[in-house]
C-alpha cells in the first residue's frame, strides 16, 4: 500500500489562518463594524490594590513608577495619566464609594500629612 501524500503543508495551512483572520479584521474594520469609542467617560482608568503596611512588615513594590499621578478633586482622590492629564478618574472602592482625601496631604506629601494628623 502507498502512503497518502499530504497536499497541504503545516507552513501554508498556518499562513492561511492568519491571513484570514488579518482579512476578517480589516473587511470589518472597513465595513464599520468594529467601533471604536472617543467617550472617555465609561472607560476605567486602571485598576488599583490596596497593600496593608505595617511597621514592622516590609513590603515589596516594583522600583519604576506607574505612568498615573493622584490629585484631590472636590475632596475624593483621583487618579490621571501623566501623558492625558485630562484623562482622570475618581478612585471608588467595592461598592463604587468615593475615596475622600484632603488637598493639603497630596501637596505637602505623605511625611507631612502624617505630622498634621497626629
Amino acid at each position: 500500500m502507498s502512503q497518502p501524500e499530504a497536499t497541504f503543508t503545516i507552513r501554508s495551512l498556518i499562513v492561511t489562518a492568519i491571513a484570514s483572520i488579518v482579512g476578517t479584521v480589516l473587511v470589518l474594520e472597513v465595513s464599520g463594524k468594529i467601533s471604536h469609542s472617543d467617550n472617555k467617560d465609561h472607560v476605567p482608568v486602571g485598576e488599583f490594590e490596596a497593600i496593608h503596611v505595617t511597621p514592622d512588615e516590609p513590603f515589596r513594590m516594583s522600583s519604576r513608577q506607574s505612568e498615573l499621578h493622584a490629585t484631590c478633586q472636590n475632596g475624593y482622590l483621583a487618579i490621571a495619566a501623566d501623558a492625558d492629564p485630562d484623562y482622570r478618574g475618581i478612585l471608588v472602592d467595592y461598592k463604587n464609594r468615593g475615596v475622600r482625601c484632603h488637598p493639603a496631604a497630596l501637596a505637602n506629601g505623605p511625611d507631612e500629612a502624617q505630622r498634621e494628623n497626629q
